[in-house]
């Protein structure tokens, strides 16, 4: 039999080569201490930036494109305002137009009738052969025209000499009351001139009365300030004289007593008072040293307790030394023992460790134990 080379299914060899990098790049991921601990992914970093630049692109390009496609329909909508524009125009030209040549005024057939336009359209067609319809003026019709255009002619002089009679009497009665207004302004005018006459006079006579009445006020003012400076000298000549002959100035003690009655002692004025006497300034010395000695007894006597309480507060602190001595030796005792259990568990703690340490554990890992784990990402 011939040899024959079969083609090699390469599907099984790629997917087994695609799940090796997977796991290479999960187990760089997983192995790499800056991603475990920060958490920073930088390749998917950089797409979000790329996919983020894209989309901005992206927009900008659409931007772009509206605003092309608003700029092309805004010159459209323009562009088609002025042709409406123009339309418009150039059909009210050709319709103007059509007007002046097609449909004048003059061309009608009523022209001598609403323009008196000579030269209108006149039928040449004779009366005879015309119809009832056709006709234009009625026999009989308008026969007294001119006595009528008379009698209009008439009542307009008549109306225009009432309108012209009434004119002129609104003109005279004006000019009336004009001069009516104006002998009346006259008449104001000089009772004003009167009137400011008398009251010149009257203020001329005021002006005097008053400057003599002020005259008076003065005079008799200046009586009244001599006749006080006359009273006031006088009242001063006598105040001076009672100042000097008055128990102030004499200096006299029984000046400044008033008697109350009822056995009370007298008062004392303060305004004449000159001072105390002797037996006055006896009596308070004789007070004060007694006071003095009182003061000094209390004095003493606080000495003596607080010498009492001095005894007392020094017996109690001796009391307290003791008792803080007493307990700082028993504090002491109660460490000395708590010393020597500790030392007795070290000792205790120190055996099983060497117990544990040279009878108990003695096969000791190696390397190879510590480097089979964390081999896979699994």
């Amino acid at each position: 039999m011939h040899k024959v080379d079969l083609p090699v299914d390469q599907s099984v060899e790629k997917a087994v080569e695609r799940r090796r990098a997977a796991e290479t790049a999960r187990k760089g991921r997983i192995f790499n201490t800056r991603l475990r601990v920060l958490g920073i992914d930088v390749d998917a970093l950089n797409q979000q930036v790329q996919e983020k630049r894209h989309q901005q692109d992206t927009e900008k390009q659409r931007d772009k494109a509206f605003d092309k496609l608003r700029k092309y329909q805004d010159e459209a909508l323009l562009q088609q305002d002025i042709d409406e524009k123009e339309k418009r125009e150039a059909l009210h030209i050709d319709l103007a137009q059509y007007w002046a040549t097609h449909q004048r005024a003059e061309d009608s057939r009523d022209a001598d009738l609403k323009c008196g336009l000579e030269g209108a359209f006149k039928s040449t067609i004779p009366e005879s052969e015309l119809g009832p319809a056709s006709m234009q003026i009625f026999q009989g019709e308008d026969i007294g025209e001119e006595q009528r255009k008379r009698k209009q002619m008439k009542m307009t002089e008549r109306d225009l000499q009432v309108q012209m009679d009434d004119n002129e009497r609104r003109h005279m009665a004006a000019k009336h009351r004009e001069m009516l207004l104006s002998r009346e302004l006259v008449h104001q005018d000089l009772r004003g001139v009167q009137q400011a006459a008398l009251e010149e006079e009257c203020k001329k006579a005021a002006c005097i009365a008053l400057d003599s009445y002020n005259q008076a006020l003065a005079a008799e003012r200046a009586e009244k300030l001599k006749e006080k400076h006359r009273i006031e000298e006088r009242e001063n000549l006598a105040e001076m004289w009672h100042t000097m002959t008055s128990d102030m100035m004499t200096e006299c003690a029984e000046a400044a007593e008033k008697e109350v009655g009822g056995g009370k002692a007298p008062q004392v004025l303060p305004d004449r008072w000159k001072g105390m006497s002797p037996e006055q300034l006896k009596t308070i010395y004789r007070e004060r040293e007694e006071q003095r000695l009182e003061r000094q007894r209390q004095r003493d006597a606080e000495k003596l307790q607080e010498a009492a309480w001095g005894l007392q507060q020094l017996k109690l602190s001796r009391e307290a030394e003791e008792e803080e001595r007493r307990a700082a030796e028993l504090r002491r005792e109660q460490r000395i023992q708590m010393d020597e259990y500790n030392k007795q568990l070290a000792r205790e703690q120190q055996a099983h460790q060497e117990y544990l340490n040279k009878k108990l554990y003695t096969n000791k890992p190696t390397k190879d134990y510590f480097y089979q784990f964390n081999t896979s990402s699994r």
